[in-house]
């Protein structure tokens, strides 16, 4: 006599909704209801909710990433408003992560948000990190990004790195173990703006390039910047890529870290 099925979690197929609501990539060559399933069962963490964030978590919402992670200390400001699309005048003074998920789920009522009211800390960091598959660098300053990066490379997640400046956006991919860190780039932390000029298109060209990138790294399509960092220069809107070595001697991620590791 067979064994009776185990039943199969709602996490194994689409709804007749989700199958509406993502057909458009469902047609996609070489995606498919498998990738879509992927994106289902992915847990992603995006850390910053401003300009960057607001493309990234719209993207990911809309895209069917089955639980998102907001991570993000600060309130609404309406100087903000030029390039967080997320938010709006009403939601001026409200906490990020809170009027974030608000709108993501009118979005997609389909997936999970948890909004986090918390600064990413050395801390907290692994934490925060412990669950979710991978994680997206929205932030504005690089203290924060060097406290992700670490925490990323120690837990073997994923990061996509996204940073804007004026008119010049850039882009890499971190996949610890096989390419080189944030720090291999940046081996010191670079003196910043106590502002970040920015203009809010390009906020959400890079955002949106995070997505894309953290998209493909879930559903395991294409190839990633991994290794290669993107510039791109907004004022002749001109896309170059520099070829980023890893550091033997990188305190994150060099062979002293990998043999110790080991």
């Amino acid at each position: 006599m067979s064994s009776p099925s185990s039943p199969r979690s709602p996490e194994d197929e689409l709804t007749q909704s989700e199958a509406e609501r993502y057909d458009r990539q469902l047609r996609i060559a070489g995606f498919g209801r498998g990738s879509q399933l992927k994106l289902k069962r992915a847990k992603v963490a995006v850390v910053g909710a401003g300009g960057l964030g607001s493309a990234v978590l719209l993207y990911l919402a809309a895209a069917g990433v089955g639980r998102i992670k907001v991570v993000d200390d600060g309130v609404v400001e309406l100087s903000n408003l030029n390039r967080q699309i997320l938010y709006t005048t009403e939601d001026i003074g409200r906490p990020k992560p809170e009027a974030a998920s608000r709108r993501l789920r009118e979005l997609n009522p389909e997936i999970e948000i948890e909004p986090l009211q918390e600064k990413l800390t050395d801390e907290n960091a692994e934490d925060l990190l412990k669950d979710v598959d991978l994680a997206i660098d929205c932030l504005d300053n690089f203290e924060t990004r060097f406290i992700l990066n670490r925490a990323c490379v120690s837990n073997s997640k994923p990061l996509v790195h996204g940073a804007v400046y004026g008119l010049e956006g850039r882009l890499m991919t971190i996949i610890p173990r096989r390419s080189p860190c944030l720090a291999c780039l940046i081996p010191r932390k670079p003196k910043e703006a106590a502002v970040v000029p920015v203009l809010g298109s390009l906020a959400g060209l890079v955002g949106a390039l995070e997505a894309l990138e953290a998209v493909k790294l879930l559903a395991g399509l294409g190839s990633s910047t991994a290794g290669r960092l993107l510039v791109i220069d907004g004022y002749d809107l001109s896309f170059y890529w520099i070829d980023v070595r890893r550091d033997p001697s990188c305190p994150i991620c060099g062979e002293k870290w990998w043999i110790e590791e080991r």
